[in-house]
């Protein structure tokens, strides 16, 4: 059965028009998890995001697969801040769908829990974040166009340096556009400000 295309198009111009902070996950950038995965076995892609004040840009590489409805994923990458520093990242996480939506529910929802570092100049920075990504999936009929609107918040412990416990919450839309391709964009409310978007292969 076809699910309509203009709620979700509809969900993802709102949330366009508000992704202007975002908090991190565990590399401290703002790219966050819709439900589900849009490949079947693997992707791997790039990333670039403006994680908000103090850091320029961050540039990350991706490698996720999954298996049923759980996968992993890991990532690499570094940013730029103000000072012309470079932070190096390093994170992976996990995804298990624990929700399928319903006549009483209407979303998906999936628990997301990760780990990442950050190093360079002073003090290294350890994350721990744990979410809730809930959402839907819109398939545009006559096509292998897909969106997927959703919400992810976490709670994100933050050890080195000062710790802290950051809550954010991830607006963000996925668009799988063809057979091998998608677009992963997101933003958010929450500790940091930012946007980013992703391009994957997927598989």
């Amino acid at each position: 059965m076809h699910r309509s295309v203009c709620g979700g198009i509809l969900v993802f111009a709102l949330l366009a028009g508000s992704a202007v902070s975002a908090p991190a996950q565990e590399t401290a950038t703002p790219i966050f998890q819709a439900p589900y995965r849009a490949f079947q076995s693997h992707e791997f892609g790039a990333s670039l995001s403006d994680p908000g004040e103090g850091v320029d840009f961050a540039m990350e590489g991706f490698y996720r697969f999954g298996k049923d409805n759980k996968d992993f994923g890991l990532g690499a990458g570094f940013a730029d801040d103000d000072g012309d520093n470079t932070l190096f990242l390093i994170g992976g996480d996990f995804r298990t769908q624990v929700v399928n939506y319903s006549e009483s529910f209407p979303l998906d929802g999936a628990l997301t829990l990760g780990f990442g570092a950050l190093f360079g100049e002073g003090d290294d920075v350890f994350l721990l974040p744990v979410g809730i990504s809930l959402g839907r999936r819109f398939d545009l009929e006559n096509s292998s166009t897909t969106f997927v609107p959703y919400v992810h918040p976490n709670v994100v412990p933050v050890f080195g340096g000062d710790d802290d416990l950051q809550f954010t919450l991830g607006l963000g839309v996925d668009i799988r556009f063809s057979e091998r391709w998608a677009i992963l964009a997101s933003g958010g409310i929450g500790d940091v400000d930012g946007v980013g978007v992703s391009v994957a292969y997927i598989r």
